[in-house]
């Protein structure tokens, strides 16, 4: 009764506040919401094309059964009437073709729209497809209606330099069309006339359209034929008709068939409901964050402009009454008493607008992190929970802080911290982690989807569940990209020994001497050979030469290294292969000796006679003369250089004349013996086609001295590591630690390539379950007596029959096997051409029968060997064979079978039944496998290991190199799968399969599915972390993804991350371990925003029509008073920009929205970041080059420079298929990429850059310099540049590639604005262009923005063009400004760059603004352009810029203006002229950054934008540094990046300069002024006498082009009373943007 009595009191009161309230605060105060959705730029893709996309990419056939499954379900639309029901309709379609556990997955991807992009680029391909072949009645319509909207158009169309995916018009109304190069098809029956036409099949190879790996090409063409492409979408009849057509042809091998799927624009009715679906609406994105941030308003910083009426659209979504609201929960209010309905609502909408808590007291504080763990980890949703408290944090952190803690989850988080710091968040996903930082929805989903994908592989391969898990949850070995050359052995020839030479006798012997600290560069003097630097040389080489008067001279000063020489002659290895002789040097005695040979041979006779000093001397001795020999003309060495440098060396000593000692040498065995014995150890290293390199404790580099520094460098802390932990000591010998745990018995770029290039593999498994495969057929060759062995490595060899390489390649895999593998089998796949004869067919079959049959006899080996022999040289490598020679063939096959114990009989009987057809038969389905694992199925000669592709293989791919791939591969990657595979314990299978080629099977297709996984090689130990009280443990252990996360709720990445998890519990339904680690002790609120992560569900498809309505991020009563700044968390490679929003998102303050309840802003995904990464072996990164990206047609679209950094480099693109090249002009003389270096090095060389799915790319790509360009530098100042001129009379390469660039751009920029200043007749501007850059955000700023412009542009009769960075402008600037331009006369780029990831990131949008004044002048502009001055938004300019554009800058990078000091009122606030930077400064003046002058071109070739940004690096992780960043950056940098000091009166502000100064000034800045902090906008009108006409007139033209009437009329009020208001306080504001010039 008590309880019913309280409650009946509790809402008398609830009705009484209700009352009082909802008269107190009216309509006014009604809660208000935000929405934002994020859209693609490019327009709508269907969804059915999509749901075939992703199928593709789970398993290549699924496509090709999707649309079999699609077409015989045809004609049931009748139940889909609407977007939902179609969905429903994809998905069931898609599901019944994949596993159960990869359905949800599949769903999800759909949702989330992954698969667009890959349509784009399909659209890319049609277009260009399309423009291969013009039409001639399909002429554009674009010179109707010339006039002003079409001009303005036309200039948006021009800024924005890269298509993006526009989809192509329907070709004269046809839907589809099938492409073969050389002709294009729109009717099926010219099709099928084209498919019997006899020319058909002989047609020219040049003109077959190109292929790609993401191609769906059908799975029964014979990859002999030509290709047909079939452009259309699913759905269409025309669709349906070609296909067909296209399918019998494929299946009778006369083409093949290949679908890009595309829907042209204008057949959206032909391909049925749900084939259109998703192409009449944007393509809206989710995976995106978005955060309204609660601003500090201390000092405001908004437009006084009125607030604009927004679009009223409601969210359909109900609010969520179940939620507790200061104690209250109003379902349960509204339950009982429903007739107070309005009331109780009224009161719920006053207590969330005033929940809003942005500071707590101090002791509130304390423990809020650990109250918060409480609270998830007791929720009956734990992520739900987690998700509602970070998301909505600052409405209810009071009812947190409130709450009783338990002193046990306290503890166990305090005692978790004593193993990892508070607040540090890790997530692993299978023991992998993932990098905090970068990951984002799409990220993770590709790799739990890979994950899923495997275990799916591995359940279909009977693997048991438990250990599926076990594959995917141990983590191999970390890969080694550090592969050292074992080179020990007698043929290495030692100059000195650190450790015991006496001349190293002063040195300190202490090795932890290595620890200390030295400069920069110093070398550390430690008694022990810590570095062996043993140079692989040809002596008779010039190179070789070189490098020994580089070992002896860096010898003689006393380097700490420990210098040898191997030396090999490169003439007796090109012999003994020319000569196929034996490769043992025993049998090579009575061979001549070359050159080099000798010289070998004597520097041996003397280090055995002489020592090894005067052995040196002598190999100087050979360069020396051969140098000073005035008969030489040219470089060679000649015969008499050896001899006389022998006699001159050995003179002194011998005590019988040194020709004596020739001629004995000449006839003496050992002396030709030992040279050949050192040069094929060489060639067994496999270092003989290097020509001269360096083994750096066995790393392998090039031969010069900046590659022996950095080697030196990369050494110095692995060995500090090892000498720190113990594991190095005084005693160790560094050469054999080093080379007994990293080291290989060969050398072969193909296997053990540098870490930059990723091996290549395959997944066999994939074949394999997709039904019959060849590889399922395959039989093995083995050792000797190891038949029944597990064998976990698998060699697949690829053999083109026909080959003398292919021959090869089989005799060393059969002699890798006679010389003994226990772990190793070996399997051929012959390959031939349709021309093959019929000895190769016949050779194929019998090498085939005879593994079948007598795999496991000893003599096998050896019958095979002796076979391929016979067989190469009597019919591969002899020109003419007569046609009855096939016999000859069979009866050496009964002798050899004889004779290696081999029934010949059985031969014989196989060989009666012999049928060419068969044979050409089964070698198609090799070739059609063999084009699905390389992408080439005829003469193809390859090794194929585990999955590991070595293709294609070099000419001297020997025994040793298989037997180096077997133990590289065994050791990394197959070992540590193979023990899990051996202690499965297996059920449902039939004891009598489990034979050991079932298991080596197993591992092969296992080991080769896991090679394809990208995942970090990075673990963490979770276990160690306690997880009874502060962690939530969630699902089934065996599930096959497990996810750990340590996570700080109450943090950014917090917020991130618990939705990322919801998200995965909900689609995938992982086992999970969250440990929660909140701070411990906060002093602050730890989250100050509001935060969404906007997630598609099938509630964005409509039940009513065929709309797709979402996903968006939706905000539900937000707090009116506060004011709240909107930021996007997208995911790294995104570029984003508003495009719809009618409010200023910078200054959000809700209470001003009048009756629209929710405030709706859109954006759209501009563009997609393609980084990259730029090297150059052994040399710092080509800094300065300059690189273009495109398409075929346009290979000019976007350009960049590489950065020092990291070689680092970006460039905007969307999905397509781009080219990559280097920019002509210095760059493309000097250097080639490194991919074509086989090539011509006369042609440009290009990488082609797929895009084709959200996540963007990150390239690495290598460069190397042209021959005889070596010692050229890239950056070569213009001052330097133009002294070599006079000599060679001609222009520098900045003008050169100034020219260049400025064409490709569209006409220089000086003709442009001259044909656009006459195009619209205003101004009649002449003369060399101005660029002017300025950055905005927030109304105001764009506003002083358009004033800035109106100033610069009445001061000048030259043509201007403007640039602004794009990331921050509003909607309504962006759509201003084209007009504004069109009407003023001056042109105008948007620019943009994404902060790199390596560079130190700033939090405050402010401070992000500011770093992009500095940060990027080098890359952010086109290369065209030579030089730009920033001017800050809020200046007036009172004099003509093109004054400061054409000034002499002395040859520095920037010049900006030396803050004024005659206003002494302010000499307090001065802090340059005390302090730090009174000390730094050294007498130069401190800059101010409100105006600035860029010399871009000096500014790139002297690197300027490297070192600031490794100035920024330095000194931005400390909170203290960089207060001004834009402006502090560069006066603290000048000592390195030259500042020339502009005339004072180029900017005065009064702030600083005082009254006295102002009639001079050229231009005025509102400075913000500390003592007074009077708002920006009062001082304008105050201090700028033509401010508030040129504020009207901006204005006035803003009102009239966005069709304001409400602007426009308070614009003229404004006018009216600007005088009388103008000694008014205006709206109180600080602008944050002009700290820096404080």
């Amino acid at each position: 009764m008590k309880t019913r009595v309280r409650s009946g009191f509790w809402i008398v009161v609830v009705v009484l506040v209700c009352l009082g309230l909802a008269s107190v605060h009216g309509e006014n105060r009604r809660p208000k919401n935000v929405q934002v959705a994020l859209r693609a730029k490019w327009s709508g893709t269907p969804l059915l094309l999509e749901a075939g996309e992703l199928l593709s990419k789970e398993w290549k056939d699924l496509f090709w059964e999707f649309i079999e499954v699609w077409l015989q379900s045809e004609g049931n639309d009748a139940n889909s009437s609407t977007a939902r029901d179609c969905l429903k309709k994809i998905l069931g379609h898609g599901n019944s073709l994949i596993g159960h556990s990869l359905a949800s997955i599949f769903e999800f991807s759909l949702l989330l729209r992954s698969a667009s992009p890959r349509l784009v680029l399909y659209r890319q391909l049609a277009e260009e497809s399309l423009s291969s072949f013009p039409l001639a009645d399909n002429v554009s319509s674009s010179d109707e209606n010339p006039g002003f909207p079409r001009d303005i158009e036309g200039l948006k169309k021009k800024l924005d330099s890269l298509p993006v995916g526009e989809n192509v018009d329907s070709p004269n109304g046809r839907c589809c069309w099938v492409d073969t190069g050389g002709e294009l098809f729109f009717d099926v029956a010219e099709l099928k006339f084209w498919l019997q036409s006899p020319e058909r099949s002989n047609g020219d190879v040049f003109h077959q359209p190109k292929l790609f790996d993401f191609d769906h090409v059908y799975l029964d063409s014979n990859i002999a034929s030509p290709i047909a492409i079939l452009y259309g979408a699913l759905g269409s009849n025309c669709f349906k008709e070609f296909h067909g057509t296209l399918v019998d042809a494929a299946k009778k091998g006369e083409v093949i068939y290949v679908v890009r799927p595309v829907l042209p624009s204008g057949c959206e009715s032909k391909v049925g409901v749900c084939g259109a679906l998703g192409t009449e609406d944007y393509v809206n994105l989710g995976g995106y964050g978005v955060e309204l941030a609660l601003k500090n308003m201390e000092y405001k910083a908004m437009d006084d402009s009125a607030v604009k009426k927004g679009v009223t659209l409601e969210d359909p979504r109900t609010e969520d009454l179940t939620q507790d609201v200061r104690g209250f929960i109003f379902s349960k209010i509204l339950e009982r008493k429903p007739e107070l309905t309005s009331e109780i609502m009224a009161f719920r909408d006053y207590l969330l607008s005033a929940t809003v808590s942005d500071s707590l007291d101090v002791w509130e504080l304390k423990d809020l992190g650990h109250q918060t763990a409480q609270r998830i980890i007791h929720a009956s949703d734990p992520l739900q929970s987690m998700l509602e408290i970070n998301q909505n944090f600052p409405s209810v952190v009071s009812s947190l802080s409130r709450m009783k803690l338990n002193e046990s989850v306290k503890e166990e988080i305090l005692a978790n911290q004593r193993m990892i710091p508070p607040g540090k968040a890790l997530v692993a996903l299978n023991g992998a982690l993932i990098n905090i930082e970068d990951v984002d929805l799409f990220l993770l989903m590709d790799l739990v989807h890979q994950d899923l994908s495997l275990a799916d592989q591995f359940a279909k391969m009977k693997i048991p569940q438990s250990a599926i898990v076990k594959l995917l949850r141990t983590l191999p070995p970390p890969e080694s990209n550090m592969f050292r050359i074992d080179f020990r052995s007698s043929h290495v020839h030692y100059l000195n020994n650190l450790e015991e030479d006496p001349m190293y006798r002063r040195w300190r012997s202490n090795i932890n001497e290595i620890l200390m600290p030295v400069f920069p560069g110093q070398l550390r003097y430690i008694r022990k050979n810590l570095y062996h630097a043993v140079y692989v040389i040809d002596p008779g080489s010039v190179c070789g030469l070189e490098s020994i008067d580089m070992v002896t001279s860096l010898y003689d000063n006393n380097f700490p290294v420990r210098f040898g020489v191997i030396l090999y002659s490169s003439n007796f290895i090109e012999k003994s292969e020319i000569n196929r002789v034996s490769l043992h040097a025993e049998d090579n005695g009575g061979q001549t000796e070359d050159l080099s040979s000798l010289i070998i041979g004597l520097f041996l006779y003397i280090e055995e006679n002489h020592g090894i000093h005067l052995a040196f001397q002598f190999l100087s001795s050979i360069n020396r003369v051969r140098i000073e020999s005035s008969d030489s003309e040219d470089d060679t060495l000649e015969r008499h250089h050896v001899e006389g440098a022998f006699v001159d060396t050995v003179l002194p000593k011998a005590k019988s004349p040194p020709q004596d000692i020739l001629l004995k040498l000449e006839n003496d065995k050992k002396f030709h013996l030992l040279p050949q014995e050192s040069s094929m150890f060489v060639f067994k290293l496999g270092l003989a086609k290097r020509g001269c390199c360096l083994l750096m404790n066995g790393l392998v580099l090039d031969a010069n001295e900046e590659a022996l520094m950095n080697a030196m460098n990369d050494e110095l802390p692995k060995i500090q590591e090892q000498v720190y932990f113990g594991h190095i000591n005084s005693h160790t010998d560094v050469l054999d630690k080093f080379l007994s745990e990293s080291g290989v018995s060969r050398y072969n770029p193909l296997i053990i390539a540098d870490s930059k290039a990723r091996p290549r593999f395959v997944s066999l498994s994939s074949l394999v379950l997709q039904g019959k495969s060849v590889l399922n057929e395959i039989n093995y060759l083995h050792s000797s007596e190891t038949m029944d062995d597990l064998k976990p490595v698998s060699h697949l060899l690829a053999i083109d029959v026909t080959s003398e390489k292919g021959m090869k390649l089989l005799r060393e895999g059969i002699r890798y096997l006679m010389g003994g593998s226990k772990i190793a089998r070996l399997g051929v796949l012959f390959n031939a051409n349709q021309s093959a004869d019929s000895s190769s067919l016949l050779f194929v079959r019998v090498f085939e029968f005879t593994l079948s049959s007598y795999s496991h006899k000893e003599g096998v080996l050896y019958f095979l060997d002796q076979l391929s022999s016979f067989y190469e040289n009597k019919y591969v490598l002899s020109s003419s064979i007569a046609a009855e020679s096939t016999q000859e063939f069979m009866d050496k096959v009964y002798e050899l079978a004889d004779e290696n114990g081999l029934s010949s009989d059985a031969f014989k009987s196989m060989l009666l039944e012999f049928s060419v057809n068969k044979i050409r038969g089964d070698l198609n389905k090799v070739a059609q496998c063999l084009y699905k694992l390389l992408g080439s199925g005829s003469n193809v000669n390859a090794v194929i290991t585990n999955g590991r592709v070595l293709y294609p293989v070099e000419d001297t791919f020997l025994s040793d190199d298989l037997r180096l791939l077997e133990s590289v591969e065994f050791n990394q990657r197959i070992k540590y799968i193979t023990e899990i595979i051996q202690g499965v314990e297996w059920q449902d299978i039939d004891p009598n399969l489990l034979t050991s080629k079932f298991i080596s099977d197993v591992i092969m297709f296992a080991s080769s599915a896991m090679a394809l996984r990208e995942r970090s090689s990075e673990s963490a130990r979770f276990e160690v972390l306690n997880a009874q009280n502060s962690a939530v443990l969630l699902g089934d252990a065996n599930a096959s993804v497990h996810v750990d996360a340590v996570i700080d709720p109450l943090s950014p990445s917090g917020q991130k991350l618990a939705s990322l998890l919801r998200i995965l519990w909900k689609y995938v339904q992982p086992s999970m371990r969250i440990v929660l680690n909140p701070m411990s002790s906060l002093v602050d609120l730890p989250l100050k925003n509001y935060y969404r992560y906007v997630v598609p569900t099938t509630e964005d498809y409509s039940s009513v029509d065929y709309s797709i309505n979402g996903p968006r991020a939706f905000f539900a009563n937000m707090p009116l008073s506060k004011t709240l700044t909107m930021n996007l968390d997208v995911p790294e490679p995104w570029l984003v920009e508003p495009v719809i929003a009618v409010h200023d998102l910078d200054n959000i303050l809700l209470e001003n929205l009048g009756e629209t309840r929710t405030l709706q802003a859109v954006f759209e995904l501009e563009a997609l970041v393609l980084t990259g990464h730029c090297s150059e072996k052994d040399h710092e990164p080509p800094r300065g080059l300059q690189l273009i990206l495109g398409t075929k047609s346009k290979p000019h679209l976007v350009d960049t420079l590489v950065m020092a950094n990291l070689g680092y480099w970006q460039m905007k693109v969307s999905p397509g298929v781009w080219y990559l090249q280097l920019a002509p002009g210095r760059s493309s003389e000097l250097y080639i990429l490194k991919e074509d270096d086989g090539g011509s090095r006369n042609e440009p060389s290009l990488k082609r850059i797929t895009i084709n799915d959200l996540r963007g790319k990150v390239v690495h790509m290598e460069v190397v310099k042209k021959k005889g360009k070596e010692d050229e530098k890239l950056l070569v100042s213009s001052d330097d540049e133009r002294q070599s001129q006079e000599k060679r009379g001609t222009e520098n390469w900045n003008s050169n590639i100034l020219k260049w660039a400025s064409t490709l751009l569209g006409g220089s920029e000086q003709s442009g604005s001259r044909s656009m200043a006459e195009e619209h007749g205003k101004g009649g501007r002449h003369g060399k262009p101005i660029n002017i850059f300025s950055i905005a955000s927030g109304h105001l700023y764009e506003r002083f923005l358009k004033i800035m412009i109106l100033s610069v542009l009445k001061n000048t009769q030259r043509p201007v063009k403007f640039w602004f960075i794009k990331n921050y402008l509003s909607p309504q600037f962006k759509d201003v400004i084209p007009h504004m331009a069109h009407e003023y006369g001056f042109d105008y780029g948007l620019i943009t760059y994404k902060w790199p990831t390596w560079l130190h990131k700033q939090k405050e949008k402010q401070r992000i603004i500011w770093a992009y004044k500095i940060l990027f002048l080098d890359v952010i502009f086109p290369l065209s352009l030579e030089k730009v001055i920033f001017v800050d938004a809020d200046q007036v300019v009172r004099a003509d810029m093109g004054e400061l554009y054409d000034m002499d800058l002395k040859g520095r990078p920037l010049a900006y203006t030396p803050f004024c000091d005659n206003n002494k009122e302010m000499d307090g606030y001065r802090f340059w002229r005390q302090g730090f930077w009174k000390e730094h400064l050294h007498g130069r003046p401190y800059h101010i950054s409100a105006l600035y002058v860029v010399d871009l071109v000096k500014f790139r070739e002297t690197a300027a934008g490297d070192n600031l940004r490794v100035f920024y690096e330095s000194l931005s992780k400390d909170p203290n540094s960089l207060s001004n960043l834009d402006q502090d950056l560069p006066n603290y940098a000048q000592h390195t990046v030259p500042i020339f000091s502009l005339p004072q009166e180029w900017l005065w502000c009064e702030s600083w300069c005082g009254t006295a100064t102002k009639s001079k000034a050229k231009t005025i800045d509102l400075c913000n002024n500390p003592m007074t902090k009077e708002p920006k906008l009062q001082g304008a009108k105050r201090i700028v006498s033509e401010w508030p006409d040129l504020d009207l007139e901006a204005r006035t033209f803003t009102a009239k082009i966005l069709k304001d009437e409400f602007e426009l009329q308070e614009a003229g009020a404004s006018d009216k009373s600007h005088d009388s208001q103008g000694d008014e306080p205006s709206v109180e504001e600080l602008d944050l943007e002009s700290k820096s010039e404080l």
